[in-house]
């Protein structure tokens, strides 16, 4: 696997460390602005996430033309 894919793999993977946390967070919260602190990190990991599944697509896909483009495929 290439680095730049491994990379967005880590990215994907941090991000639903990301989600746990927010949720583990939310649960065990004792005021209205650790709820503000864990929403954000929510959001960010969804965030994240998303654009990360959305560049692994964009390279899964390339990654296909250029076998195509080869005739190995």
């Amino acid at each position: 696997m290439k680095a730049c894919d491994e990379n967005i793999e880590k990215t994907i993977l941090l991000a639903d460390q990301m989600l746990a946390l927010a949720d583990e967070g939310d649960e065990a919260r004792e005021d209205v602005s650790c709820g503000v602190m864990y929403g954000i990190l929510r959001d960010a990991g969804y965030r994240l996430k998303q654009l990360a599944e959305k560049e692994r697509a964009a390279h899964r896909s390339k990654a296909g033309l250029s076998v195509l483009k080869s005739g190995t495929g």
